[in-house]
C-alpha cells in the first residue's frame, strides 16, 4: 500500500547536508521551470530521499507566491515520490534532493506536477 505522507524526516535540514549538497559533488537536472539537484548519502539513520524546495526571493518578492510555489512542487513530489523511492530501494541507495525554481512566473499545479514527476524519473534512471 502506497503512502502519501511527507513526514518531517523526509524533509532535507541538516545544515551540513546541505552545504555538502551545493558545494560540490552532486549533480542537476534541468526541467524548466525546476531545477533538481542531487546527491547520495549515506547513513543508517536517514530516509531513503530527504528532500527540501528553495524558490529564491530574486524570482518573487512576495512571499506569499514563493509559498505558492512551494506548495506545488511539495504536494507534486507527495504525490509522485514513489518513482523515485522504488528505484532507490531496489538499488538500495539514499539520496539528498534539492527542488529549485527557476522561473520569474507562477505555474498551473498540472504543469508543476508534470515537471517534477519527469525530474523523479530521470533521476531515478540515473541512480539504478
Amino acid at each position: 500500500m502506497k503512502t502519501y505522507a511527507l513526514p518531517k524526516k523526509e524533509r532535507l535540514n541538516s545544515r551540513i547536508l546541505i552545504e555538502k549538497l551545493f558545494s560540490g559533488g552532486s549533480r542537476s537536472l534541468p526541467a524548466f521551470p525546476l531545477r533538481i539537484v542531487y546527491m547520495q548519502v549515506e547513513g543508517e539513520n536517514l530516509p531513503a530521499a530527504s528532500i527540501m524546495v528553495s524558490v529564491p526571493k530574486k524570482r518573487f518578492k512576495r512571499a506569499v507566491k514563493r509559498n505558492r510555489v512551494k506548495r506545488q512542487i511539495r504536494e507534486a513530489y507527495r504525490m509522485h515520490k514513489d518513482i523515485l523511492l522504488d528505484s532507490l530501494e531496489a538499488a538500495g541507495r539514499k539520496v539528498a534532493v534539492a527542488f529549485i525554481w527557476l522561473d520569474n512566473e507562477l505555474h498551473d499545479s498540472s504543469e508543476v506536477e508534470a515537471k517534477v514527476k519527469k525530474l523523479l524519473q530521470l533521476v531515478a534512471e540515473r541512480i539504478s
